[in-house]
């Protein structure tokens, strides 16, 4: 199976959560040597001081053009009843997704991610997603984008390709064979710092 080698650019070697849970600042060289999918959030929501929300997402076949996925927050809600909501939401809501795809996805070769994102009162410098994926405890591909500069109460659009990893029949039928063993991690970092951690995880068993 495809993988990138779990070390840095200075040849250090793998790290592990529980390491990189003690830490006050975890860089994108900390991320980058973790060797599998974490079980815990590497940083808390209130990390992410520089107000920065996704608002839409959608994913597309680069060879077709099909839209293979879509999806728009909604706008917030002016029910009375919204501050009591928030204080009953989990605080980890929003920060894990779930997916479920047909079998054909792990045939393609590359997907656009479209992004829409807001942000709030300060400017975002060096802006990073670093994004690993794993099958069980192998990682799959290590992908990294750079967003660059983002002036404040901007609303922001991006697209990044994701060149899929070549992977054999047998390692795609046990990939179906098992939902939801297939994860992700998305680390977003501003100045080297992380900022925003998300999760996944995947199913390739349903119905076109």
């Amino acid at each position: 199976m495809s993988s990138v080698s779990p070390t840095t650019s200075d040849g250090s070697g793998i790290v592990s959560e529980e390491e990189l849970l003690k830490k006050a600042v975890i860089t994108p060289d900390d991320v980058l040597r973790l060797p599998r999918a974490t079980e815990k959030y590497l940083c808390s929501p209130e990390a992410n001081i520089y107000g920065i929300d996704f608002t839409r997402f959608k994913l597309r076949d680069m060879d077709t053009k099909t839209v293979l996925f879509e999806v728009a927050k909604p706008p917030p809600s002016d029910d009375e009843d919204g501050e009591d909501e928030l204080e009953d939401m989990d605080p980890n809501a929003g920060r894990f997704v779930r997916y479920q795809f047909t079998p054909q996805f792990l045939k393609l070769r590359s997907v656009g991610a479209t992004v829409e994102f807001v942000v709030g009162n300060k400017a975002v410098n060096k802006f990073r997603m670093i994004e690993k994926h794993y099958f069980r405890d192998r990682m799959l591909k290590c992908f990294d984008f750079e967003f660059g500069f983002c002036i404040p109460r901007s609303r922001n659009t991006v697209e990044h390709i994701y060149e899929f990893p070549n992977l054999s029949p047998d390692e795609i039928q046990d990939m179906i064979d098992h939902p939801y063993e297939t994860k992700s991690d998305s680390f977003y970092f501003v100045e080297e710092k992380l900022i925003m951690h998300n999760k996944a995880d995947y199913a390739y068993n349903g119905e076109a």
